[in-house]
């Protein structure tokens, strides 16, 4: 007789979600290790690493956001990132300061921490773009890539703009892409994005030869799509990020989190390869010291290794050695190497990375309008962006310029400031057209 396993819509069985809810209540919160090198070559990398952070903004704003071993251990996140600055550390600085508190000022008070998570979503979007906001007001032109990493209990969160890149390798050796490349030869839908938003796209273009180099955003010649900051280069160089959320196992897994010095010089899995068998901190200086030594010293290198790991006294020998092929999509890897005495000591699971949410759109009418499954977590009337609170019939719908008919309510909700309804326009190129027109003017007789 054949035996079927039952799977979910998620592509996790079921026999998995059970044992998951069945042991919902003894596994504990992952133990967090992790480790971070860097050598310097412009001094415009800069990073963030907090184990345990409270889930609320910290008082009276500013500073790296939530308060570092606030709280107890169910009421804590851990927070890394890796800020790669360019034409000056201005903005990196910036957004390392001030970014944290405005993804945690975006979530609303008083949630479980289901939805806690769910909410973490739209807030990473809101506060992006809010820092990239505030930081124009700087009258800088630096500009920054960030990775920026949320781990709730077994849940990981990556939002990401930019070339810096995150990476997991789950217990078993499976490995997953968290994060998305940003930089215009990589990117053929962010290069349409960018033209169709007013921007020009080309290499550099020597008396009249072939062009030489990567692709570049004209004016200003960023190889970015996405950033925080770079005011000079346009608006449709946009600080929308890529986010995914997926769930570990409570085997655990391995994050590297690096910035494009590593990246230009390592393979993602040879990067990997080097860190068999060694802790967090000793892993994070070996692919710094593998990628300075096979491209030399050319731009700031920098990584961020961190470990999930299960409770010392759940935990059964990790396996580190084994190859797994990069997998960008999130399924489910078939393996028979845990044994089932193994997985039903301390209710330890097969090793199952569950993808629970993954977009990368640029427009923000898309990214703010999330449907969630508890409802409508977020005060209708407070600005969307910087939670700026309005007045009933001040704010401005984020599908305002959707026509009527269209299955989108121009008139509902999420909405925004006449500030950050501004920011939206020139982000999709609606004010370069404007200004474009208006410029037009009829040549008197």
């Amino acid at each position: 007789m054949e035996v079927h396993a039952e799977v979910d819509g998620s592509g996790v069985p079921l026999a998995v979600l059970l044992k998951r809810e069945l042991c919902n209540q003894k596994v504990e919160k992952p133990d967090i290790l992790f480790g971070e090198a860097c050598k310097s070559k412009k001094g415009e990398d800069f990073t963030l690493l907090m184990a345990k952070c409270h889930r609320s903004p910290a008082e009276g704003g500013g500073g790296s956001g939530g308060s570092e071993n606030a709280g107890n251990d169910d009421d804590t996140i851990s927070v890394f990132a890796i800020f790669d600055g360019h034409n000056g550390s201005a903005a990196a600085i910036y957004t390392r300061e001030n970014l944290l508190n405005n993804v945690l000022a975006a979530i609303p008070s008083n949630l479980t921490s289901e939805e806690w998570t769910a909410s973490l979503l739209r807030a990473l979007v809101a506060g992006f773009v809010k820092t990239d906001k505030d930081f124009q007001t700087q009258a800088a032109r630096s500009g920054t890539t960030v990775t920026f990493v949320v781990i709730d209990g077994w849940v990981v969160t990556v939002a990401s703009v930019g070339d810096s890149r995150c990476i997991l390798e789950s217990a078993e050796g499976s490995v997953y892409f968290l994060s998305a490349d940003h930089r215009l030869d990589a990117n053929e839908e962010e290069v349409e994005r960018v033209t169709a938003s007013g921007g020009e796209v080309g290499r550099i273009n020597i008396a009249g030869g072939a062009g030489i180099g990567p692709l570049r955003c004209w004016p200003g010649g960023l190889c970015l799509s996405r950033s925080i900051g770079d005011i000079d280069v346009g608006e449709f160089i946009v600080p929308v990020p890529h986010v995914k959320q997926v769930k570990l196992s409570n085997a655990g897994g391995r994050l590297v989190i690096a910035s494009d010095g590593v990246w230009d010089a390592l393979r993602f899995q040879e990067a990997l390869n080097y860190t068999r068998g060694l802790p967090a901190e000793a892993a994070a200086n070996r692919i710094v010291k593998e990628a300075v030594t096979s491209k030399g010293l050319r731009d700031d290198t920098t990584c961020i290794v961190v470990d999930i790991l299960p409770p010392e006294k759940l935990s059964p020998p990790l396996k580190r050695h084994g190859k797994g092929g990069i997998k960008a999509l999130f399924r489910r890897r078939p393996s028979d190497e845990m044994s089932e005495d193994q997985m039903d000591r301390g209710c330890l699971e097969p090793d199952v990375v569950e993808e629970i949410y993954e977009e990368g759109s640029a427009m923000l009418s898309q990214r703010l309008n999330i449907n969630y499954p508890a409802g409508n977590m977020f005060k209708l009337h407070d600005c969307a962006v910087c939670q700026l609170e309005m007045k009933p019939g001040e704010g401005i719908s984020v599908h305002g310029n959707m026509p009527k008919h269209s299955r989108v309510d121009p008139w509902g909700g999420p909405f925004l400031c006449s500030s950050c309804q501004v920011k939206k326009k020139a982000m999709e190129g609606k004010l370069h057209s404007i200004n474009s027109q208006s410029a037009v003017q009829p040549v008197p007789k």
